[in-house]
């Protein structure tokens, strides 16, 4: 499976030269995994009362072109691998009506306890419903 959502850039969004600012493909890459876990059946909140957090362990990201104001992108986000203990994404932020590509990134999430202890291994509830995913779309 392969999650998409298109949003248009803000001011907010921006720079002082006009472009999109760098920090701020990374929230909508959060906004993307988030959304993506959302239609899974992973509710972030849910998890959270099952004293389980999984957040960003490591981004690898390329930057290749400028997003401007008003412009529309879309962020794709798959995921691309799943081990013991760690689930990786591509994420793809490109602009939705020409398709040039401004971000390419691999992010791994791990899981962790609400205080912040590593598992050792993927908590069932997470590492069932990413294979699931894993699973239909092959």
């Amino acid at each position: 499976m392969k999650h998409i959502f298109t949003d248009k850039v803000y001011y907010a969004d921006t720079d002082a030269y006009g472009v999109v600012w760098h920090g701020t493909y990374l929230r909508w890459m959060e906004k993307g995994r988030v959304l993506f876990c959302d239609e899974l059946g992973l509710d972030l909140v849910e998890l959270k009362k099952n004293d389980i957090a999984i957040p960003v362990a490591n981004i690898n990201i390329r930057y290749k072109s400028s997003a401007k104001l008003d412009e529309k992108f879309s962020v794709v986000t798959k995921v691309t691998k799943i081990s013991p203990f760690s689930v990786t994404f591509n994420q793809v932020i490109m602009n939705a009506e020409t398709e040039q590509v401004y971000t390419d990134a691999e992010v791994v999430v791990v899981a962790v306890t609400n205080e912040g202890k590593l598992y050792r291994r993927l908590p069932d509830m997470i590492k069932d419903k990413f294979n699931e995913d894993i699973i239909c779309n092959d």
